[in-house]
Protein backbone atom coordinates (compact mmCIF):
# COMPACT_ATOMS: atom_id res chain seq x y z
CA UNK A 1 0.00 0.00 0.00
CA UNK A 2 2.80 2.41 1.00
CA UNK A 3 4.63 1.72 -2.29
CA UNK A 4 1.52 2.69 -4.28
CA UNK A 5 1.00 5.94 -2.29
CA UNK A 6 4.60 7.14 -2.48
CA UNK A 7 4.47 8.24 -6.18
CA UNK A 8 1.31 10.22 -5.43
CA UNK A 9 3.01 12.00 -2.54
CA UNK A 10 6.04 12.83 -4.68
CA UNK A 11 3.80 14.14 -7.44
CA UNK A 12 2.21 16.52 -4.94
CA UNK A 13 5.60 17.81 -3.93
CA UNK A 14 5.63 16.09 -0.53
CA UNK A 15 8.80 14.50 0.71
CA UNK A 16 8.76 11.13 2.44
CA UNK A 17 9.54 12.90 5.73
CA UNK A 18 6.81 15.61 5.56
CA UNK A 19 4.78 15.68 8.83
CA UNK A 20 1.09 16.46 8.99
CA UNK A 21 0.06 19.54 10.98
CA UNK A 22 -0.58 18.79 14.66
CA UNK A 23 -4.19 18.92 15.85
CA UNK A 24 -5.18 21.49 18.48
CA UNK A 25 -5.14 20.43 22.13
CA UNK A 26 -8.71 19.75 23.19
CA UNK A 27 -8.49 20.44 26.97
CA UNK A 28 -11.21 19.53 29.45
CA UNK A 29 -12.17 16.38 31.37
CA UNK A 30 -15.30 14.29 31.64
CA UNK A 31 -15.43 12.33 34.93
CA UNK A 32 -19.25 12.52 35.12
CA UNK A 33 -20.20 9.50 37.18
CA UNK A 34 -18.73 6.36 38.75
CA UNK A 35 -20.63 3.30 39.93
CA UNK A 36 -20.01 0.45 42.34
CA UNK A 37 -22.00 -2.29 44.06
CA UNK A 38 -22.56 -2.35 47.83
CA UNK A 39 -24.24 -5.63 48.64
CA UNK A 40 -27.59 -5.39 46.85
CA UNK A 41 -27.33 -1.60 46.63
CA UNK A 42 -25.95 0.33 43.68
CA UNK A 43 -23.93 3.46 44.52
CA UNK A 44 -23.32 6.10 41.84
CA UNK A 45 -20.88 8.94 42.49
CA UNK A 46 -21.91 12.14 40.69
CA UNK A 47 -19.42 14.89 39.82
CA UNK A 48 -20.59 18.49 40.31
CA UNK A 49 -17.32 20.15 39.25
CA UNK A 50 -14.34 21.64 41.08
CA UNK A 51 -13.69 24.76 43.10
CA UNK A 52 -10.35 26.51 43.70
CA UNK A 53 -9.82 27.00 47.44
CA UNK A 54 -7.08 29.04 49.18
CA UNK A 55 -6.64 26.27 51.73
CA UNK A 56 -3.51 27.86 53.21
CA UNK A 57 -5.80 30.63 54.46
CA UNK A 58 -8.81 28.46 55.30
CA UNK A 59 -7.23 25.69 57.39
CA UNK A 60 -6.81 26.57 61.05
CA UNK A 61 -3.09 25.97 61.35
CA UNK A 62 0.00 27.97 60.33
CA UNK A 63 0.06 28.42 56.54
CA UNK A 64 3.63 27.05 56.18
CA UNK A 65 2.45 23.74 57.68
CA UNK A 66 -0.37 23.51 55.13
CA UNK A 67 1.94 24.40 52.26
CA UNK A 68 4.47 21.79 53.37
CA UNK A 69 1.77 19.09 53.49
CA UNK A 70 0.50 20.07 50.05
CA UNK A 71 3.97 20.09 48.55
CA UNK A 72 4.56 16.62 50.02
CA UNK A 73 1.50 15.49 48.00
CA UNK A 74 2.70 17.39 44.88
CA UNK A 75 -0.11 19.92 45.27
CA UNK A 76 -0.24 23.69 45.60
CA UNK A 77 -2.58 26.60 46.29
CA UNK A 78 -5.21 27.41 45.38
CA UNK A 79 -6.20 23.76 45.65
CA UNK A 80 -8.61 22.53 42.98
CA UNK A 81 -11.23 20.77 45.09
CA UNK A 82 -13.88 18.31 43.92
CA UNK A 83 -17.56 18.61 44.79
CA UNK A 84 -19.27 15.20 44.76
CA UNK A 85 -22.78 13.89 45.35
CA UNK A 86 -23.94 10.28 45.63
CA UNK A 87 -26.95 8.27 44.48
CA UNK A 88 -28.04 5.17 46.41
CA UNK A 89 -30.34 2.71 44.64
CA UNK A 90 -31.56 0.16 47.19
CA UNK A 91 -33.62 -1.72 44.61
CA UNK A 92 -36.86 -0.27 45.92
CA UNK A 93 -35.89 3.34 46.69
CA UNK A 94 -33.49 5.89 45.19
CA UNK A 95 -31.79 8.28 47.60
CA UNK A 96 -29.62 11.23 46.55
CA UNK A 97 -27.03 12.35 49.10
CA UNK A 98 -26.43 16.09 48.53
CA UNK A 99 -27.09 17.87 45.25
CA UNK A 100 -24.05 20.01 44.43
CA UNK A 101 -24.07 23.77 44.07
CA UNK A 102 -26.16 24.39 40.96
CA UNK A 103 -25.62 28.09 40.14
CA UNK A 104 -24.74 29.27 43.65
CA UNK A 105 -20.94 28.96 43.30
CA UNK A 106 -20.19 30.04 39.75
CA UNK A 107 -19.57 28.32 36.41
CA UNK A 108 -17.15 25.58 37.53
CA UNK A 109 -19.89 23.75 39.45
CA UNK A 110 -23.47 22.70 38.82
CA UNK A 111 -23.12 19.43 36.91
CA UNK A 112 -24.88 16.97 39.23
CA UNK A 113 -28.20 17.03 37.40
CA UNK A 114 -26.62 16.47 33.98
CA UNK A 115 -24.37 13.71 35.30
CA UNK A 116 -27.27 12.02 37.05
CA UNK A 117 -29.03 11.87 33.68
CA UNK A 118 -25.86 10.73 31.93
CA UNK A 119 -25.56 7.87 34.44
CA UNK A 120 -28.94 6.55 33.31
CA UNK A 121 -31.28 7.98 35.93
CA UNK A 122 -33.87 10.75 35.74
CA UNK A 123 -34.59 13.36 38.44
CA UNK A 124 -38.18 12.08 38.62
CA UNK A 125 -36.94 8.70 39.87
CA UNK A 126 -35.39 10.11 43.06
CA UNK A 127 -37.49 9.28 46.14
CA UNK A 128 -35.45 11.00 48.85
CA UNK A 129 -32.96 13.87 48.74
CA UNK A 130 -30.90 13.83 51.93
CA UNK A 131 -28.68 16.79 52.73
CA UNK A 132 -25.60 16.49 54.93
CA UNK A 133 -25.86 20.20 55.76
CA UNK A 134 -27.24 23.39 54.28
CA UNK A 135 -24.15 24.99 52.75
CA UNK A 136 -24.76 26.04 49.15
CA UNK A 137 -22.48 23.44 47.54
CA UNK A 138 -24.58 20.67 49.09
CA UNK A 139 -28.15 21.97 48.86
CA UNK A 140 -27.88 24.38 45.90
CA UNK A 141 -28.89 21.75 43.36
CA UNK A 142 -32.19 20.87 45.03
CA UNK A 143 -34.14 23.48 43.05
CA UNK A 144 -33.85 26.19 40.39
CA UNK A 145 -36.03 29.24 39.85
CA UNK A 146 -38.30 28.20 42.72
CA UNK A 147 -39.00 24.80 41.14
CA UNK A 148 -37.87 21.49 42.64
CA UNK A 149 -35.26 19.70 40.53
CA UNK A 150 -36.47 16.37 41.96
CA UNK A 151 -40.23 16.72 41.69
CA UNK A 152 -41.19 13.43 43.36
CA UNK A 153 -38.62 13.49 46.15
CA UNK A 154 -38.91 14.31 49.84
CA UNK A 155 -36.20 16.69 51.11
CA UNK A 156 -34.65 15.46 54.39
CA UNK A 157 -32.04 16.98 56.72
CA UNK A 158 -31.38 17.47 60.42
CA UNK A 159 -33.79 19.88 62.10
CA UNK A 160 -30.88 21.67 63.81
CA UNK A 161 -29.56 22.81 60.45
CA UNK A 162 -33.02 23.80 59.25
CA UNK A 163 -33.69 25.82 62.40
CA UNK A 164 -30.39 27.69 62.01
CA UNK A 165 -30.29 28.38 58.26
CA UNK A 166 -34.00 29.08 57.81
CA UNK A 167 -34.33 31.37 60.83
CA UNK A 168 -35.78 34.73 59.67
CA UNK A 169 -32.81 36.67 61.04
CA UNK A 170 -30.36 34.42 59.16
CA UNK A 171 -32.27 34.70 55.88
CA UNK A 172 -32.55 38.48 56.28
CA UNK A 173 -28.79 39.03 56.59
CA UNK A 174 -27.37 36.35 54.27
CA UNK A 175 -27.93 36.22 50.49
CA UNK A 176 -26.84 32.61 50.43
CA UNK A 177 -29.42 31.74 53.09
CA UNK A 178 -32.10 33.47 50.99
CA UNK A 179 -31.27 31.27 48.01
CA UNK A 180 -31.26 28.17 50.21
CA UNK A 181 -34.61 29.14 51.74
CA UNK A 182 -36.09 29.51 48.25
CA UNK A 183 -34.90 26.00 47.36
CA UNK A 184 -36.43 24.56 50.53
CA UNK A 185 -39.70 26.38 49.85
CA UNK A 186 -40.07 24.52 46.57
CA UNK A 187 -40.38 21.30 48.61
CA UNK A 188 -42.15 22.72 51.66
CA UNK A 189 -44.97 24.15 49.54
CA UNK A 190 -45.62 20.64 48.21
CA UNK A 191 -45.49 19.08 51.70
CA UNK A 192 -42.22 17.33 50.86
CA UNK A 193 -39.80 19.02 53.27
CA UNK A 194 -39.41 16.78 56.33
CA UNK A 195 -36.53 17.59 58.72
CA UNK A 196 -35.67 14.92 61.29
CA UNK A 197 -34.49 15.04 64.89
CA UNK A 198 -30.90 13.80 65.00
CA UNK A 199 -30.35 10.61 66.97
CA UNK A 200 -27.00 8.95 67.78
CA UNK A 201 -28.72 5.59 67.23
CA UNK A 202 -29.58 6.65 63.67
CA UNK A 203 -32.68 7.92 61.87
CA UNK A 204 -33.99 5.65 59.14
CA UNK A 205 -34.52 7.39 55.80
CA UNK A 206 -35.44 4.24 53.87
CA UNK A 207 -34.63 0.61 54.78
CA UNK A 208 -30.85 0.28 54.70
CA UNK A 209 -30.12 4.02 54.80
CA UNK A 210 -29.80 5.98 58.05
CA UNK A 211 -28.72 9.45 59.21
CA UNK A 212 -26.30 9.99 62.09
CA UNK A 213 -25.41 13.31 63.76
CA UNK A 214 -21.89 14.63 63.16
CA UNK A 215 -22.35 18.15 64.50
CA UNK A 216 -19.66 20.80 64.37
CA UNK A 217 -19.18 21.80 60.77
CA UNK A 218 -22.71 23.19 60.97
CA UNK A 219 -25.23 22.92 63.82
CA UNK A 220 -26.97 19.95 62.21
CA UNK A 221 -24.30 18.37 60.02
CA UNK A 222 -25.16 14.70 59.40
CA UNK A 223 -23.46 11.63 58.04
CA UNK A 224 -25.51 9.05 56.15
CA UNK A 225 -24.91 5.30 56.11
CA UNK A 226 -25.95 2.72 53.52
CA UNK A 227 -25.74 -0.96 54.52
CA UNK A 228 -26.57 -4.06 52.52
CA UNK A 229 -25.57 -7.71 52.99
CA UNK A 230 -22.87 -6.87 55.51
CA UNK A 231 -21.32 -4.13 53.37
CA UNK A 232 -21.35 -0.52 54.50
CA UNK A 233 -20.61 2.94 53.16
CA UNK A 234 -20.71 6.18 55.15
CA UNK A 235 -21.28 9.50 53.39
CA UNK A 236 -19.34 12.21 55.21
CA UNK A 237 -20.41 15.49 53.63
CA UNK A 238 -18.03 18.15 54.96
CA UNK A 239 -16.55 16.13 57.77
CA UNK A 240 -13.23 17.02 56.12
CA UNK A 241 -12.05 19.21 53.22
CA UNK A 242 -8.35 18.75 52.42
CA UNK A 243 -7.19 15.15 52.12
CA UNK A 244 -3.47 15.97 51.95
CA UNK A 245 -3.67 17.69 55.34
CA UNK A 246 -6.62 16.40 57.35
CA UNK A 247 -6.12 12.66 56.95
CA UNK A 248 -2.63 12.92 58.37
CA UNK A 249 -3.69 15.58 60.91
CA UNK A 250 -7.33 14.97 61.93
CA UNK A 251 -7.25 17.80 64.47
CA UNK A 252 -6.87 20.51 61.80
CA UNK A 253 -10.13 22.40 61.31
CA UNK A 254 -11.31 24.83 58.62
CA UNK A 255 -12.82 28.32 58.71
CA UNK A 256 -16.09 26.91 57.39
CA UNK A 257 -16.61 24.98 60.64
CA UNK A 258 -19.23 26.75 62.74
CA UNK A 259 -17.98 24.97 65.88
CA UNK A 260 -14.38 23.77 65.44
CA UNK A 261 -14.28 22.33 68.97
CA UNK A 262 -17.06 19.93 67.98
CA UNK A 263 -15.99 19.41 64.35
CA UNK A 264 -12.54 17.99 65.15
CA UNK A 265 -13.79 15.25 67.54
CA UNK A 266 -16.56 14.33 65.09
CA UNK A 267 -13.96 13.87 62.36
CA UNK A 268 -11.59 11.90 64.60
CA UNK A 269 -14.41 9.59 65.72
CA UNK A 270 -15.46 8.95 62.12
CA UNK A 271 -11.88 8.30 61.00
CA UNK A 272 -11.25 5.80 63.81
CA UNK A 273 -14.48 3.89 63.13
CA UNK A 274 -13.88 3.70 59.37
CA UNK A 275 -10.31 2.46 59.85
CA UNK A 276 -11.31 -0.07 62.52
CA UNK A 277 -14.24 -1.58 60.63
CA UNK A 278 -12.83 -1.23 57.10
CA UNK A 279 -15.95 0.11 55.41
CA UNK A 280 -16.13 2.52 52.49
CA UNK A 281 -16.54 6.24 52.99
CA UNK A 282 -17.74 8.73 50.38
CA UNK A 283 -16.51 12.30 50.77
CA UNK A 284 -17.75 15.46 49.09
CA UNK A 285 -14.39 17.21 48.77
CA UNK A 286 -12.00 14.35 48.02
CA UNK A 287 -10.94 13.95 44.38
CA UNK A 288 -13.71 12.33 42.34
CA UNK A 289 -15.22 9.82 42.88
CA UNK A 290 -14.33 10.53 46.51
CA UNK A 291 -14.83 6.92 47.62
CA UNK A 292 -12.24 4.94 49.55
CA UNK A 293 -11.17 3.40 52.84
CA UNK A 294 -8.96 4.54 55.72
CA UNK A 295 -6.01 2.85 57.37
CA UNK A 296 -4.53 4.05 60.65
CA UNK A 297 -0.96 5.35 60.36
CA UNK A 298 0.42 6.55 63.68
CA UNK A 299 -1.65 9.51 64.85
CA UNK A 300 -3.09 9.99 61.36
CA UNK A 301 -4.63 7.96 58.58
CA UNK A 302 -3.86 6.87 55.04
CA UNK A 303 -6.53 7.43 52.39
CA UNK A 304 -6.92 4.42 50.07
CA UNK A 305 -9.05 5.37 47.03
CA UNK A 306 -11.40 2.74 45.65
CA UNK A 307 -9.74 0.57 43.04
CA UNK A 308 -11.11 1.75 39.70
CA UNK A 309 -13.22 -0.87 37.98
CA UNK A 310 -15.02 -0.85 34.64
CA UNK A 311 -17.04 -3.93 35.70
CA UNK A 312 -19.24 -2.48 38.46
Amino acid sequence: MLNRLLPVALALGLSATTALAAGPQLKGQAPGWYRLQLGDFEITALFDGTLDLPVDKLLQQPAPNTLKALQHAYLGVPLETSVNAYLINTGSKIVLVDTGASGLFGPTLGRVLDNLKASGYSPEQVDEVVITHMHGDHIGGTAAGGKANFPNATLRLDKRDADFWLAPEQVAKDEGAKAIAANVKAYADAGRFKPFEGNPAGVEIVPGVKAYPAYGHTPGHSNYVAESKGQKMMFWGDLMHVAAVQFAQPGVTVQFDSDPKAAAPAREKAYAAAAKDGYYVAVTHVSFPGIGKLRADGKGYDWLPVNYSANR
